[in-house]
């Protein structure tokens, strides 16, 4: 049945909240704000991710609204009207939290994913989607990004922490992953996060947690490189596939090493929030597609 403009919107908009809201209420999350603590923060806590949640959630209705609006040549002209408000966005989080940032990573990430969405569902008259294709849409979109925003760059000043890691390390961060389609949620979360649904025995909570480290063991984190270095990284990654092996939250075992990880990850000042943001669109993905 073909769905509204309006109907479209409303369907993201609450998607994308109920993704920030998961993401950050599953726990426990080794170094990261959960239910239980605020990680390896200290200028934010759980109440500082409920009203970052609250006061983005008309955003995900505008980028909802430019996508089903969106008639343009080239998807990379629905990204271009996404920026400003995006930008927007930013400022409206930073006054809910008092200047912390919690969400700006899913500010970008889910923003795009609400925009091209609601176009596919627009154009298609669909409420579900291919992932694929919808993860081509936004690779399209954010063609060149890195190129453009990152190699491009001729600033020796004032550099953002992505910039600075693209110039020590040539990481590309959020802005790589996005504009390759989300190949590390296809690829891998995404299908973990479904098995484990399949399998309709784990509660919900242990089913993100569980993705989660499936993220960290393979993803190229930039906010733990940002924070320390390459190293460390490696760090993460070599940990979380130890707790894998040993089952994760799924088993005793592997329960008691998160808690030792989260422990770890606090005194070392180690926070995954890459991982943690491709949790948040792992869990939109699942609901909007096929």
């Amino acid at each position: 049945m073909k769905m509204q403009k309006t109907e479209i919107s409303g369907k993201l908009e609450k998607t994308a909240l109920l993704s920030l809201l998961l993401e950050v209420s599953s726990s426990p999350k080794p170094g990261l704000v959960d239910r239980f603590n605020c990680g390896a923060h200290r200028d934010m806590d759980f109440f500082t991710f409920m009203e970052s949640s609250a006061a983005l959630s008309g955003y995900f209705v505008k980028c909802a609204l430019l996508g089903t609006e969106f008639q343009g040549d080239h998807p990379k002209e629905l990204f271009r009207r996404l920026r400003p408000v995006g930008i927007a966005a930013e400022r409206t989080m930073f006054q809910a939290t008092g200047g912390v940032n919690t969400h700006k990573g899913l500010v970008f990430s889910l923003g795009i994913l609400c925009a091209a969405a609601a176009h596919l569902m627009a154009v298609l008259e669909t409420e579900l989607l291919d992932a694929e294709e919808l993860c081509g849409l936004i690779a399209n979109m954010t063609e060149g990004l890195s190129r453009s925003e990152l190699a491009s760059m001729n600033k020796s000043a004032g550099l953002s922490n992505g910039e600075k890691l693209y110039r020590k390390y040539g990481l590309k961060g959020i802005r790589g992953e996005v504009e390759r389609g989300f190949p590390t949620v296809r690829n891998g979360s995404l299908p973990v996060f479904r098995q484990l649904k399949a399998a309709n025995t784990h509660h919900m909570n242990e089913i993100c947690v569980q993705t989660l480290l499936h993220l960290m063991a393979v993803n190229e984190d930039t906010n733990v490189v940002a924070r320390h270095d390459l190293d460390t990284l490696e760090y993460v990654r070599q940990y979380a596939r130890r707790v894998l092996e040993a089952g994760g939250v799924l088993t005793e075992a592997g329960k008691s090493m998160v808690l030792l990880m989260d422990k770890e990850f606090i005194k070392r000042n180690i926070s995954p929030g890459g991982s943690a943001d491709l949790l948040a669109v792992t869990v939109m993905l699942d609901r909007i597609c096929i």
